[in-house]
């Protein structure tokens, strides 16, 4: 039986990132810098990918050395992705651009998942808020800063290029056909504890907090929206919503689809750990399921449980 060479399984690799040709071709023709023709030849094998090039694309799209070799070497590589999203760079931006490609992409693949466990109000959903959204970045980047050097919330500036990828993310993560919520039952109470400590250190005034507090009504709304229906309520694709009885001390999700998986971890607050190790997807995609077990499910079923829910968050709310 003839064996597949190490450019063999390179190609294979390459095919689960984009399974169709087209998209393939384009997309190292905008990575490489290639022509057309060019980018065909490589993947018909007539030409092989150069050192450079395959280090290019390993480095782009996350592949590790023991994929291509399919040399095992017992170590699981993580990638660490910092991002400015106030005002990204070119490279930053063509990143979030690929990113949002990626899930428009995976919509019409009817098996995909997304799963997010929070410890926070996630970012796919603030994204939709102007105000959240800038608030989730003014903590970032106070958390970043010297004490000498923070900045208030009326000096942070979002590009027009982030305010666009800000809102193009919200839309596109609505297109996944079923997606699960696991939010800590306190995440209402951590956006309150932080918008009430910023005010304490007067970074933020009275009308600003108003604002926030305004938005954080409306996403309230949305999520009880979501909730009722069990679904997006502009794509109806499926949601999942559930509110877990333990604490939940670190944010993760993961997508997943028929060709490709990869999980984050988010750390150091607007950071993420990722991989696309198929082994450890793989239980990682296990453990958060598991998680449903120290959970409430509130979106559909269980009526008083979500009723219940929503109300503590209005009061709490209320008291901001």
């Amino acid at each position: 039986m003839e064996q597949n060479t190490w450019f063999d399984t390179f190609t294979e690799i390459l095919y689960k990132r984009y399974p169709k040709r087209k998209q393939l071709m384009e997309a190292l023709m905008d990575l490489l810098g290639l022509e057309r023709e060019a980018s065909y030849r490589r993947l018909r094998q007539e030409v092989l990918f150069s050192i450079d090039e395959i280090v290019t694309i390993a480095t782009a799209w996350n592949i590790s050395l023991d994929e291509i070799t399919k040399v095992h070497s017992g170590k699981i590589l993580f990638k660490m992705q910092s991002l400015n999203y106030c005002n990204p760079l070119h490279e930053e931006v063509k990143f979030f651009n690929f990113i949002i490609q990626s899930i428009n992409y995976l919509k019409d693949f009817p098996h995909t998942e997304f799963m997010d466990i929070c410890n926070r109000l996630p970012i796919q959903l603030i994204s939709g808020f102007e105000q959240l959204n800038k608030f989730f970045l003014f903590k970032s980047r106070y958390l970043q800063e010297n004490e000498s050097e923070s900045t208030p919330f009326s000096e942070i500036n979002i590009s027009q290029e982030a305010l666009r990828l800000a809102f193009e993310y919200n839309q596109a993560i609505k297109l996944a056909p079923r997606t699960n919520y696991i939010f800590d039952q306190r995440i209402f109470e951590y956006l309150i504890n932080d918008v009430q400590y910023f005010c304490s250190i007067y970074l933020l005034n009275q009308e600003e907090k108003e604002l926030i507090k305004k938005e954080a009504f409306a996403l309230l709304d949305y999520m009880q929206e979501m909730a009722n229906k069990g679904c997006y309520p502009e794509t109806q694709n499926k949601v999942n919503i559930y509110i877990s009885q333990l604490k939940i001390e670190t944010g993760y999700c993961y997508t997943a689809t028929p060709d490709l998986d990869v999980f984050y971890i988010h750390v150091f607050d607007k950071l993420e750990l990722y991989s696309f190790h198929s082994e450890m997807v793989a239980n990682f995609i296990a453990w958060m399921q598991l998680k449903k077990r120290a959970s409430i499910q509130i979106s559909e079923v269980d009526a008083k449980s979500r009723i219940e829910f929503f109300t503590k968050q209005r009061q709490l709310l209320e008291s901001l």
